[in-house]
């Protein structure tokens, strides 16, 4: 399937994630190693390149890992965040002094293996359900301090994201739910208080909490760990009067059978918190 280029992130969004990253890597005294062992003044030229296939994230934010170092070391990049590379591709080219861009080094490549990594499963889920309407999308299971470039991983692997933040709708959870004394009563404070500008969401967990939430007039259900059996049930009383969205645990093994029911969306965690970084490199160019 095609899959539309993600506008890239403001560096103003990015700097400070960087900024953080390097202070931590950088400690009291620097890159002491590079300091050792390489004369001051020399210069390298050195390559970025993906040591196995995926979809490509990150690019920005290695361009201003190496930037802070040092404004001076040319950064010139051969991809573009959302791309598809072979093994061996290059992805950038870095050039500058020698010790400047060893200590830049790590977390340039931490930020580009791990959103790399989440861009690549994201596409590998995307694509295996491609005959199915179900669109992917992410959750709030994300590092702390990374939600917006893992959620922009996901995006340039070709799927949505659920909510940025507690801000952005009204997820009526079980909690809530239990807390609030009924699946009716919570819908309607919560109908009162968002006003027409918040959507609003309900997990259910049965067909009967299902069918209270839509006598309610809830516009979008969340239908947690149901089997594949009970969800394309739940699909299918829906139908017209609420989009579906299906969680819980759900896994590359299992997504197909979630999407098979015709669902609307389907809720991955395992985007932001299980997938496995992409092996990318600096190599030494001589």
């Amino acid at each position: 399937m095609t899959i539309e280029k993600e506008p890239a992130l403001d560096d103003v969004l990015l700097k400070p994630l960087v900024e953080n990253a390097l202070t931590e890597d950088l400690g009291r005294r620097g890159d002491v190693t590079s300091q050792a062992t390489i004369p001051a003044d020399m210069q390298a030229q050195l390559q970025i390149k993906a040591r196995q296939a995926g979809v490509i994230c990150g690019i920005d934010l290695a361009r201003l890992s190496f930037a802070l170092v040092d404004a001076q070391i040319e950064f010139i990049a051969q991809v573009q965040d959302g791309e598809t590379v072979e093994a061996g591709a290059v992805l950038a080219t870095v050039k500058g002094n020698a010790r400047h861009l060893l200590t830049a080094e790590r977390t340039a490549l931490n930020f580009m293996t791990h959103l790399s990594g989440i861009a690549t499963a994201t596409r590998q889920i995307v694509d295996s359900v491609a005959q199915y309407p179900a669109q992917i999308t992410c959750t709030r299971k994300t590092i702390p301090g990374l939600r917006i470039v893992q959620k922009y991983a996901v995006r340039c692997g070709g799927g949505r994201n659920h909510r940025l933040g507690l801000d952005d709708a009204i997820l009526i959870k079980d909690n809530h739910i239990a807390i609030a004394g009924d699946i009716k009563t919570a819908i309607q404070q919560a109908q009162k208080f968002a006003g027409h500008l918040i959507p609003i969401e309900v997990e259910v967990d049965t067909l009967e909490q299902l069918e209270q939430a839509l006598d309610a007039g809830v516009s979008l259900v969340l239908l947690d760990n149901m089997s594949p059996e009970t969800l394309s049930q739940a699909v299918t009383m829906c139908k017209g009067r609420a989009k579906t969205e299906a969680s819980g645990g759900i896994t590359p093994e299992t997504v197909q059978a979630a999407a098979s029911t015709r669902v609307d969306f389907i809720a991955m965690g395992y985007l932001t918190h299980s997938t496995t970084a992409l092996d990318i490199g600096l190599d030494f160019s001589a």
